[in-house]
């Protein structure tokens, strides 16, 4: 059974791999949506903060979760790397619509994300 599954703020489908009660351990298999970019508690910030690079979870990773972060996944399946290309372009998309500095900080992270990410797939980024 597949679940969606939120984390800091990314959005991925996982499989549970062990339920042990009150935690449950989980793998990703589908990203949903990349996580933004950034210094979290100051969102769209530059100034005055630390600007986080944020990578999406990785194929397979495990994370502990509770029962109430999982949502049922009824969509179809996608493969990660086909879905962590969308989720990276959707988010570049959003981006792209935004004239502010935050925007243009998160695009160069989105940038160096994904020269880490064809390295690590083995994927070309459009």
């Amino acid at each position: 059974m597949l679940y969606r599954f939120a984390h800091k703020t990314g959005v991925y489908v996982v499989e549970i791999v062990e339920n042990t009660g009150d935690q449950i351990l989980v793998k990703v298999v589908q990203v949903i949506k990349h996580p933004k970019q950034g210094d979290l508690h100051s969102p769209n910030e530059v100034e005055g903060v630390f600007f986080h690079e944020r990578k999406a979870l990785s194929l397979y990773e495990k994370r502990y979760t509770t029962k109430s972060k999982l949502k049922l996944f009824e969509d179809e399946l996608q493969d990660y790397t086909s879905s962590l290309q969308q989720a990276v372009t959707n988010l570049e998309n959003e981006l792209k619509t935004m004239n502010t500095p935050y925007a243009s900080a998160a695009l160069n992270c989105l940038s160096r994300l994904k020269e880490d990410y064809t390295r690590q797939y083995k994927i070309k980024f459009h």
